[in-house]
């Protein structure tokens, strides 16, 4: 009898490879804190220093920990100048993954309240 772990490794290996490409970015983006930090490099690059100070209850070796998971997932581009190390924003995985999950299952919706509207509209025209 197969083990139930093996069964689960082995759908896992015959997951598509696309989807393999944003498992760090799911990861990297399941926890409050770097989506956090990415909303503060939404307003502009950043450097490690004032992200440590725009959050006093982590220490700058957890904002540091966070900050490379961030990069391995690509969501972080971090550029040294001196001392200083300037993180910037990096949205194309986030792209990715809305164009990969979100699109795909906004259309039908969207296509769906745009024919309500018209036959609302058409039955309104009707009756007035």
């Amino acid at each position: 009898m197969q083990e139930p772990n093996a069964r689960r490794r082995v759908k896992e290996r015959d997951a598509d490879p696309a989807a393999d490409e944003l498992e760090g970015v799911w990861r990297a983006l399941s926890s409050p804190v770097r989506r956090s930090i990415l909303d503060a490099l939404m307003e502009g690059p950043r450097t490690t220093g004032s992200l440590d100070e725009r959050f006093p209850q982590l220490s700058r070796f957890a904002i540091m920990q966070h900050l490379k998971v961030l990069e391995a997932a690509d969501l972080v581009i971090a550029v040294r100048d001196g001392r200083h190390r300037h993180n910037y924003l990096n949205p194309v995985p986030i792209q990715r993954i809305y164009d990969r999950w979100v699109s795909r299952y906004m259309k039908p919706w969207t296509d769906a309240l745009t024919s309500l509207k018209h036959e609302l509209e058409a039955a309104r025209d009707r009756t007035a």
